[in-house]
Order: structure tokens, then C-alpha cells, then sequence
């Protein structure tokens, strides 16, 4: 049986032990809780059972357990610099028994495990049963969906913070990271070069959305739209660009959902 009040009181019991003054700690504590409301909202238009709708509300509580303890040991969320977040909250819930805190049955383990593993990887892993695959697919589309409204939400010195206002707004973006975001592809982090180049990569995330429901609630809050403007470019091609990504990005976005209708 998953109790989800429990469990909610066993993460803030956890996450009292870290510095909610540091801002890159009490962002991670809003976006846990707006990702356990994106899963639910996921799974009950999905018209899943009650238990899955409770067990996808539980993940979406844990996907990002390892972001506290990165930040306390490298005060950096960049996994390809310090550690992969996903695999540090496996380690930490299911190797060193924290899991029993949250939910005392273990006949859950190993979806949790594979949904947490998979959440920030680029692709899902092959050969996942069709439990793990399902719930591996929401908390990516509801981690993606918060991610949208941070996005819209913080300051974007605070979102690209290797770069200061000046140099955002006239940066460039790479050919082979429009070229990608034009084919409707992720952008592979190793292909991002320039603040802009990283600001396409998170508008890409429409891309890897698995369900239609999650990209009618991008449409519903306007997001392309808010999140595309958000930089003023200075610089006149990106402008340009800029205009064809969000452009791109809306009519995939429709044509999703007029396909599921």
C-alpha cells in the first residue's frame, strides 16, 4: 500500500538536514512538489488506476533525491561534472535502504528504481517491463513539464548562470543545435556550446514529451511562447532563428494534438 502522506513526511524529514536558505536547495524542494502534481495530473487523464496514480505521485517525489547531496558535496547541479543525480538518488534510497522510509512494501522497488534511473537520461533504456516503461515515461514527461514552468518562472541569470545578461542576449546558436531542433530532435548536451544553444535545449524537451496530454498542457500555459521570448537576442540571426524555433515548435506541438483527435 503506498501512503503518499507518509511518504511526504519522510521527504521533508530528509530534506531537513540540507540548507533551505541555499537557493539551488529550496528550487529542487518546489520543483519535487510541482512534479508530483504534473504526475498525478499525467496519470489521472491517463485514466490510470488509483494505484498507479499514487504510484506515479510517489516517484515524482523521489526522482530528484540525489540533487540534495549533489549540492552538499559539489554545490553543482552539473551531473556530467560532479555525479549523475539519478543514479546518486538510487544509491541512496535503494543501497542504502532509504526506500523502507517511504514506502514500507517492496513490491514497488523496482519501478521505482528504473523510473528514477531513467528520468534524465537522454533515451529510456531497452528491455523495461511495461510498469517500468509507463512510469518511466511519466515522471520524464512531468519533470519535463515543471522544467517548462522554471523556465518561465526564474531569472535567467539564474537558469544560465555561466553567462551574464549581456552575453545571453548576444549569443548565437550553433548550426547543428538548430539543424536538430529544426528535425524535432533532442539536443545532445555535448553538442551545446553558446547560452542559447543551451536555452534551444531545454525548449527540445517538447520533443521527447510521451504523452499527448503533457503536450496539451504546454499549449494550455503558453509556454513555447513564454519561454521562447523570455531572451531578447541582440544578435539579429538568432533573432531570426529564434522566430523559426518557436514557429517549428508550436505547429509540432499542434499537429500532436490534432493527430490524437
Amino acid at each position: 500500500m503506498i501512503d503518499l502522506n507518509k511518504a511526504k513526511s519522510a521527504f521533508k524529514h530528509y530534506i531537513s538536514q540540507f540548507d533551505r536558505t541555499d537557493d539551488k536547495i529550496n528550487r529542487k524542494i518546489i520543483h519535487t512538489y510541482k512534479v508530483v502534481e504534473c504526475a498525478k495530473y499525467i496519470a489521472e487523464n491517463l485514466k490510470l488506476s488509483q494505484e498507479d496514480i499514487e504510484l506515479a505521485q510517489l516517484v515524482g517525489l523521489l526522482h530528484d533525491i540525489g540533487r540534495f547531496e549533489q549540492a552538499k558535496r559539489f554545490d553543482d547541479f552539473r551531473d556530467t561534472y560532479t555525479i549523475d543525480h539519478a543514479e546518486l538518488g538510487v544509491q541512496i534510497l535503494f543501497e542504502e535502504n532509504l526506500i523502507r522510509n517511504f514506502i514500507q512494501e517492496a513490491q514497488y522497488d523496482e519501478i521505482i528504481k528504473k523510473s528514477i534511473s531513467n528520468h534524465n537520461k537522454l533515451k529510456i533504456e531497452s528491455g523495461l517491463n511495461t510498469k517500468e516503461l509507463l512510469h518511466s515515461q511519466i515522471i520524464r514527461d512531468a519533470d519535463k513539464l515543471d522544467n517548462f514552468r522554471i523556465k518561465e518562472e526564474d531569472k535567467l541569470e539564474e537558469i544560465l548562470y555561466l553567462w551574464d545578461i549581456e552575453q545571453i542576449e548576444n549569443s548565437a546558436i550553433t548550426e547543428k543545435v538548430y539543424q536538430d531542433f529544426m528535425k524535432s530532435q533532442s539536443i545532445i548536451n555535448t553538442d551545446r556550446v553558446t547560452p542559447m544553444d543551451f536555452w534551444i535545449s531545454y525548449m527540445a524537451f517538447l520533443f521527447d514529451l510521451n504523452f499527448d496530454i503533457s503536450i496539451k498542457y504546454i499549449l494550455e500555459r503558453d509556454y513555447i511562447h513564454t519561454n521562447m521570448d523570455k531572451i531578447k537576442c541582440k544578435n539579429k540571426e538568432t533573432e531570426e532563428k529564434m522566430k523559426m524555433v518557436t514557429k517549428h515548435a508550436l505547429e509540432y506541438a499542434r499537429n500532436r494534438i490534432d493527430s490524437a483527435n
